[in-house]
């Protein structure tokens, strides 16, 4: 060692920091390896381009003296790193310090890591694995006032994702609940506390997984985006995820070369849609075909499957769609698909994304089930973000558009473009609906009924074509079927405008909550 190095105590840094990287120690690294769960610092190295991270506060450790030699880094690993070139902040919860379990120091950190990186423009990113606040640092008035001092409101300057990798109860739950996109790896729990503790307190007995799993809140809560077998493909699709947003909302979102044509009619596209209107089929052939190749990424796909929500590209450029499935509840809506939508609305026009709405719908689910979610609210709620919002839109109507789903399907005059395929059928409500409503479902012995009965039919199926509404100008144009790619093309690089920069949010949704 040189006196230089001795002098200005290197060695002690050195050692300081090679100590705090060793983490809570190999038994307790070993422990997490047996869970097939990787270790904060390794999930970090896979996460960022090799090399590129710069981290924040290593030397960190809780403010009570009695925990100091047991908190390295006070149990929160931060700092910055390059994802494809682009500088993305990081923090995650090391479960090998105080059980991931947060303390004073260590969020404070992390805290002001996250303020610092809006600040700058950069995406944010925690992966989480902890359980909660530690209860030395919350406990007594102080220690509960203090904490509340940490919770700041997130209005989606940058994009936010949340990884949820392990036992999370308290705080990475919070976080999750204000990001803009969540990810849980199968196997971990997210939560607002453990069984252990909700038992003590209410004397309900309950799994990990009923709390918190990923079938939990795929199916039932909606509140987790996408899903990964492990830490891997977790940490892949945060990558994969980030390249479809912008790194803060002052920025349109990454543009992609793409090799694939945009004026060439896609012959197979009758083979996705029947043109009966009573055919199931499933929207996902069709939305493959229209979108660059390989670029459909599908959130909250477990959710009431009836509304398809995903970030896709077109001819390059970054798009979110919203198409009914007329496979699922034949493309009827319910409150889950009003809810995925309103979330997804807000996530596009904060962060400068064209959206596009593929309509084949008969309407919303009606009946004592859906009132009992407050249908009618979660309809105008949709409506109201729709209202709000301020990117590009588009809306195309393939089959069927009925009754008020239409207009929560951006039908009338809320989008720059509505184009629609020759079959498309717009009405109120389905014409045979129309009739049993207007003559009674049985059919009449009196011819004379009958007759009015049918001429009533062919009335309205006439009526709920598109060529009416396309001769007033309610819609834009109606579009051969195979040119469906090359005329969102069109409209698409129309809103761009002449610079192609055009399209920036207003951003009027930016503090809404990410799920209601």
């Amino acid at each position: 060692m040189s006196r230089n190095e001795e002098s200005y105590r290197l060695s002690e840094l050195a050692s300081r920091i090679e100590k705090n990287k060793q983490m809570g120690g190999e038994k307790k690294i070993d422990k997490q390896h047996g869970k097939s769960r990787l270790t904060v610092r390794e999930r970090i190295d896979l996460l960022f381009d090799r090399g590129t991270f710069d981290e924040t506060g290593i030397l960190c450790h809780s403010d009570l003296p009695e925990a100091v030699p047991k908190t390295p880094a006070d149990g929160k690993v931060c700092g910055f790193g390059q994802i494809e070139g682009r500088t993305v902040y990081v923090s995650g919860d090391d479960v090998t310090v105080m059980s991931g379990a947060g303390g004073r120091i260590g969020v404070i950190k992390a805290i002001k890591n996250f303020i610092y990186a809006a600040k700058k423009g950069f995406p944010c990113i925690h992966l989480g694995d902890g359980g909660g606040a530690r209860i030395p640092d919350t406990m007594g008035s102080m220690g509960i006032m203090k904490a509340m001092e940490l919770f700041d409101a997130h209005t989606r300057e940058v994009p936010f994702i949340v990884n949820i990798m392990g036992e999370c109860y308290g705080g990475p739950t919070w976080e999750a609940s204000i990001s803009d996109v969540v990810i849980q790896v199968k196997g971990s729990v997210m939560a607002v506390t453990s069984p252990r503790i909700i038992e003590v307190a209410t004397g309900e007995t309950s799994t990990a997984e009923e709390l918190g799993g990923w079938e939990l809140h795929g199916r039932v809560t909606g509140q987790v985006d996408l899903f990964a077998e492990n830490d891997e493909e977790c940490l892949w699709l945060c990558r994969r995820l980030l390249s479809y947003l912008p790194s803060n909302a002052h920025e349109l979102p990454p543009q992609r070369q793409c090799s694939d044509p945009s004026d060439v009619k896609i012959e197979s596209i009758f083979e996705a849609v029947p043109e009966d209107p009573k055919q199931l089929y499933d929207i996902h052939n069709l939305l493959n075909m229209v979108f660059d190749r390989d670029s459909v990424l599908e959130l909250k796909p477990y959710y009431d499957g009836s509304l398809v929500t995903c970030l896709a590209r077109l001819a390059g450029q970054v798009v979110g769609v919203f198409a009914n499935n007329p496979l699922v509840t034949a493309g009827a809506m319910g409150p889950g698909a009003c809810e995925k939508a309103i979330a997804f609305i807000c996530l596009c026009d904060s962060f400068n994304i064209p959206m596009i709405f593929i309509h084949d719908t008969p309407g919303f689910l009606v009946g004592r089930a859906a009132e009992e979610k407050k249908m009618p609210l979660k309809i105008m709620s949709m409506i109201k973000a729709l209202q709000l919002r301020s990117v590009p839109c588009f809306s195309l109507i393939v089959r069927k558009s009925y009754g008020m789903a239409h207009h929560n399907m951006a039908g009338g005059k809320l989008p720059d473009a509505i184009l629609a395929w020759p079959i498309a059928d717009i009405s109120f409500m389905a014409p045979d609906v129309a009739i049993n409503a207007a003559f009674g479902q049985n059919p009449s012995e009196n011819p004379e009924v009958e007759k009015m009965r049918e001429a009533f039919m062919q009335e309205m199926m006439k009526k709920s074509e598109p060529w009416e509404a396309a001769g007033m100008n309610l819609i834009d144009k109606i579009i051969d079927p195979r040119d469906t790619r090359t005329e969102l093309v069109k409209a698409l690089d129309r809103a761009r405008g002449s610079s192609g920069t055009g399209g920036m949010s207003r951003r009027l949704l930016a503090s809404w909550p990410r799920m209601v």
